[in-house]
């Protein structure tokens, strides 16, 4: 799984959103376009930017134990971080994560207006960890009048709106919830170490 910390006030994200878009066209990557809120303040108000993600963001810091946070900064699986667009750094990245088996699934499927979340593991965890359910928006276009993009029309992809948890899991049984579906936004399940540390597993439900 691959998360964008991006903003429409940071001149150098252009670069980083439009990787992402190609990304999210894959069917091996989940990409996900966090929007922060930190550059408001020089010109415009980025239309997605959200303080929780900007919180979401340092805890990702300080669990590196860093001070700095970045725009654009990518982070594979909860545990890569490249600043910047670097298409290499991201594949080589995206390629080392793969192959990794955490002994974690997890599975959602829709049926009328609910969404059925399974997760299962092979034994129990060392730790509880956390299941999350990720609302997004697929694509949207945004002309910016105001700030360092000011002129440019931007098409952003995956565009998280909503973060939230569903509970602590142990893993000694699978792990069962129904969610609203509400609209059609796309959907993903996350189960995540704390911190936010490692992702376990994901999966994409459109």
């Amino acid at each position: 799984m691959v998360e964008l910390y991006t903003s429409q006030g940071c001149s150098s994200c252009p670069p980083a959103d439009d990787l992402l878009r190609q990304m999210a066209s894959r069917d091996d990557v989940i990409a996900l376009a966090l929007h922060v809120d930190y550059w408001d303040y020089i010109g415009w108000k980025d239309a997605f930017g959200s303080p929780a993600f900007t919180a979401r963001q340092h805890r990702y810091a300080l669990a590196a134990n860093s001070r700095m946070v970045y725009t654009p900064q990518f982070i594979i699986s909860g545990v890569a971080r490249i600043e910047g667009a670097r298409t290499m750094d991201l594949m080589d990245g995206i390629r080392a994560q793969a192959g990794i088996d955490t002994g974690i699934t997890v599975r959602a499927t829709r049926a009328g207006g609910q969404i059925h979340i399974v997760a299962q593991s092979a034994g129990p965890l060392s730790q509880a960890v956390l299941v999350q359910l990720v609302r997004y928006l697929p694509q949207e276009t945004v002309s910016i009048t105001r700030g360092e993009n000011e002129g440019r029309t931007l098409t952003y992809a995956n565009i998280v709106t909503d973060w939230d948890t569903l509970g602590q899991w142990t893993g000694q049984a699978p792990f069962t919830t129904d969610v609203k579906a509400e609209d059609s936004r796309g959907v993903v399940v996350i189960v995540q170490q704390p911190g936010p540390g490692p992702i376990l597993a994901a999966a994409r439900l459109q």
